[in-house]
């Protein structure tokens, strides 16, 4: 009888559950791929939140995240972001300001004669008629020992377009002042340096007026030089803000106007030159954002500031909303510019600001007034603080100018017409 038994069989080898390599090899990259993105993301969000509670990135949470993005490397996507909203939100057109806005303060006085610059006339306005007070000059910021002016400030509108907007013009006198240049940690980086934020009260006894520099340097096309130091290299055909050991300041294009000597003590180079000669350059009307403006282009009506010399040495200061690049050439030649510059834009980072108080005591924003008022974001104590991480122009007494018994001797008088 045949066994029913079913015949023996081995058991199978045990499978492999091994996969190929190639497979333990995918998710290695993956788990080091998930891990440094998580890493990363996380970096740029704690420097997010960093940012916006920095001031030094600026006064708005739109402005500190700009500043931050172009910090890590999406400066483009940002300058684009802010294109597209410049388009969205034109500045309003006609229309016209309150008379408040075109200054108010001392129009009609007698000054001291001495050893200064004759004040400055009335600015012809770029929107055509005048309207009441409108480019008439007020005296601001301290004035010498002996009470003559340093600063005049007035207010005119920045097109014929956009006349519901008001820009401010300062004037300044270098025979009574004398220029600084403060270097910030960021901007133009380095350092140390003798003159950075804050301002100390030493320095600030004698303080008249801070405003603003220029780009960043990435954005600026020109080099930083100060206190015998070469930050960046200095690049021919740039505008340049220059400061001579004395004090002086002037602007002009980088080995035509102005040049190395050993007299110099700062330079501060931003974009091309927008006034030669008297006159406005050509081509700033037209869209070129490498030569005027990398983080923006020049035809956007937007805050921009500029700096100009006249032909007897006056400082021109400029600054206010809706200015484009030609608009704010113009409004420097009306006021008797014979060369100007672009400094910076944007409502963070414009601003002008005149200090008063007893000359030989120490002041600080409390005794600052913004050439536009509250329409100027900026803080005056701003260039008091310690985070104040970008540079800066300061203007201070000449040492002469200070107490009666040094500064210019009065032989008379001249007067200054509430016309100008």
């Amino acid at each position: 009888m045949a066994s029913t038994r079913t015949a023996y069989r081995p058991p199978a080898p045990p499978r492999s559950h091994r996969h190929p390599r190639r497979v333990y090899w995918r998710r290695r990259a993956i788990v080091v791929l998930s891990m440094v993105t998580f890493i990363f993301m996380s970096y740029l969000g704690v420097t997010l939140v960093m940012a916006l509670n920095n001031p030094s990135y600026g006064v708005s949470s739109l402005a500190r995240i700009a500043e931050w993005g172009r910090m890590h490397g999406i400066g483009g996507f940002v300058t684009w972001a802010e294109t597209e909203y410049n388009k969205l939100h034109p500045p309003t057109k006609g229309g016209a300001p309150p008379l408040s806005a075109f200054g108010s303060g001392t129009t009609a006085l007698h000054i001291p004669k001495g050893n200064h610059l004759p004040p400055p006339t009335r600015i012809p306005s770029p929107a055509g008629t005048p309207l009441p007070g409108e480019g008439v000059w007020h005296v601001a910021g301290r004035t010498t020992a002996n009470g003559t002016p340093t600063i005049y400030e007035a207010f005119v509108r920045p097109n014929a377009v956009n006349t519901s907007y008001v820009v401010g013009v300062a004037w300044m006198d270098p025979t009574l002042l004398k220029a600084q240049l403060y270097s910030g940690s960021q901007i133009p980086g380095g350092g140390p340096y003798k003159y950075t934020a804050p301002i100390t009260p030493a320095s600030s006894t004698t303080l008249v007026a801070a405003f603003n520099a220029g780009f960043r340097m990435p954005d600026a096309h020109g080099g930083y030089y100060t206190q015998g130091k070469m930050i960046l290299p200095l690049r021919a055909g740039a505008a340049s803000v220059v400061i001579f050991k004395d004090g002086t300041m002037t602007v002009g294009s980088w080995g035509k106007d102005v040049t190395m000597s050993n007299q110099v003590e700062s330079v501060r180079q931003n974009l091309a030159p927008i006034v030669e000669n008297g006159r406005t350059v050509a081509g700033l009307n037209a869209a070129n954002s490498l030569k005027w403006g990398a983080t923006l282009g020049g035809t956007f009506n937007v805050w921009r500031s500029g700096l100009g010399v006249t032909k007897n040495g006056a400082i021109i200061y400029v600054g206010g909303p809706s200015l484009s690049i030609a608009d704010l050439a113009n409004v420097l030649v009306r006021a008797g510019a014979i060369r100007g510059m672009e400094l910076d834009i944007n409502t963070d980072w414009v601003q002008y600001t005149t200090y008063t108080g007893t000359i030989g005591t120490p002041v600080n924003g409390a005794n600052g007034t913004n050439l536009l008022g509250s329409t100027m974001d900026g803080n005056p104590g701003r260039f008091f603080a310690n985070w104040w991480v970008r540079d800066f122009f300061t203007m201070s007494l000449r040492p002469n100018e200070t107490s009666a018994s040094t500064a210019s001797k009065s032989s008379g008088s001249t007067s200054l017409s509430p016309a100008g």
